[in-house]
């Protein structure tokens, strides 16, 4: 059974970030622009050692053994307050069978970041660990163009999320909105990545949830795919409403997204700027939320 996330801690300045790489590698001269840019905003920041590599079968930051290793040491470290992760890609998901969960219970602190993490959320929620989909370390913090996702995301971060949190970024009408209310827990993350976890003790349980999903780089055909699979394993019949997130490099899949989702008859809350794209609003997963499609807001 999925446990309750109530809440998500704020964080006080000076806050311990621990840096970790449970997917892919930095580019070159990024890892070294991480701590600087953090400290610059008041943080005080741990990069272990998987950051630095080396890489692992080319595409992960390190070998399972030492992303693992990381993740489990940053969760148990006493000094640490928060972990960011540095980049997405793929590798989280190959963790997953070997996570030591009374560990990340007996420590729950914040995880943040988004696309492969997605995995990592999946995890957390199953064990009511809070966390943020959010910008990352190294792919979405860097340099001056991205000052303010780093700011909207540390003055969430040292808010914290729970009742009375009302997030309202200024949403344009949208065709694929409908309905009024839908309450439920935020759950999802990347369409592909949470939609590859079917079948695995790792599944969302979408049931009476609202379902947040994103995508990149997919044609409209490999959409459907993804949600046809989501539907035949009752995940979009169990969602008491969906809140959709950004689709990024290539052609908006707006055909298909009405099919799967609005002739169900349940609230849809549409172009919502949280995924690969700039905006990209933190979300507070694992709390229950209130969507709310006519004032195109999130009431927590």
């Amino acid at each position: 059974m999925t446990a309750r996330t109530v809440a998500i801690p704020a964080l006080a300045p000076g806050a311990r970030l621990a840096i970790v790489a449970p997917a892919g590698p930095p580019r070159p001269g990024q890892l070294e622009q991480v701590v600087p840019t953090l400290e610059a905003y008041g943080w005080s920041a741990r990069v272990y050692p998987g950051c630095a590599g080396p890489p692992h079968l080319e595409h992960l930051a390190a070998s399972d053994a030492q992303r693992l290793a990381d993740l489990h040491a940053a969760f148990a470290d006493p000094t640490v307050d928060a972990l960011l992760c540095l980049r997405g890609g793929w590798g989280a998901q190959r963790l997953l069978p070997h996570v030591d969960a009374a560990l990340l219970r007996a420590h729950p602190k914040p995880l943040i970041g988004f696309s492969d993490i997605t995995s990592l959320h999946a995890l957390r929620d199953g064990l009511g660990i809070p966390g943020w989909h959010g910008p990352m370390a190294a792919s979405n913090l860097l340099g001056a163009v991205s000052a303010p996702e780093a700011e909207r995301l540390f003055a969430l971060m040292r808010r914290g999320a729970g009742p009375g949190l009302v997030l309202a970024p200024d949403l344009p009408e949208h065709a694929l909105s409908q309905g009024s209310l839908a309450r439920g827990r935020l759950i999802g993350g990347n369409l592909a990545v949470f939609t590859a976890l079917c079948g695995t003790p790792w599944a969302l349980d979408a049931r009476d949830a609202i379902l947040f999903f994103e995508e990149v780089d997919e044609a409209p055909y490999r959409v459907d795919r993804l949600l046809t699979q989501l539907a035949q394993c009752g995940v979009l019949d169990a969602a008491a409403g969906f809140l959709v997130g950004d689709f990024s490099g290539g052609a908006y899949p707006t055909a298909v997204l009405a099919d799967h989702l609005c002739r169900r008859g349940k609230p849809v809350l549409a172009g919502w700027p949280s995924g690969h794209c700039v905006p990209n609003w933190p979300l507070p997963l694992g709390l229950d939320v209130e969507l709310d499609v006519a004032a195109r807001c999130l009431r927590f």
